[in-house]
């Protein structure tokens, strides 16, 4: 984006007065800041504080604005620009809406959030959702742990990770989950824990 006009003073010679250099000799560019504008988009309005589920953290940008300029704006800025998993998903034709990600988000809150030990993580990577954490998890027998956490995901249809409790070297690795599946196994999920 140019913010001086090369041909301002280009007529000023006609006038009579004292030339004054063209701004072309001199001209100041200014190039769009593409990533400084989506770290902008992606900013949380009045940070993300304390925030109990996902719906909480929807105060940026990318929340609020029309879908397709976010999408053009993401596209824009590439694809390994930091984003949440539905705005991924949603770029690559896989959810059908930021309206459904959201529902997605708000079932899984309303499973885990109505459940003894589950707590929400507001303050994932830039970008991204937060996550949920499995407390009574983090202790046992063989000492402090990774606990067992829930994440939402673009890598596969049903767009929810579980990540087992870990102890000890080594990655966690995700198991895939719906979250249909997700409600159905929780027992499970907790007593292994």
């Amino acid at each position: 984006m140019t913010v001086l006009d090369p041909d301002l003073n280009a007529d000023q010679s006609a006038t009579g007065s004292k030339e004054l250099p063209r701004q072309r000799d001199h001209a100041l560019r200014v190039e769009p800041m593409l990533a400084l504008e989506w770290s902008h988009a992606i900013e949380a309005a009045g940070g993300v504080g304390v925030a109990d589920s996902p719906a909480q953290t929807r105060r940026a940008w990318i929340h609020k604005a029309d879908e397709q300029q976010v999408l053009a704006m993401f596209r824009a800025v590439g694809p390994d620009a930091p984003a949440p998993w539905w705005l991924r998903a949603l770029d690559r034709g896989r959810i059908a809406s930021r309206a459904a990600a959201f529902a997605l988000e708000d079932e899984v809150t309303r499973l885990l959030g109505s459940r003894p030990g589950w707590v929400f993580v507001p303050w994932a990577t830039e970008g991204e959702v937060g996550y949920w954490e499995f407390v009574p998890s983090e202790s046992g027998v063989y000492g402090p742990a990774e606990p067992t956490t829930v994440q939402f995901t673009d890598r596969h249809p049903g767009f929810v990770d579980l990540l087992p409790a870990h102890r000890g070297p080594g990655q966690r690795q995700p198991i895939e989950f719906t979250p249909a599946e997700l409600r159905e196994q929780i027992e499970d999920l907790e007593n292994i824990a």
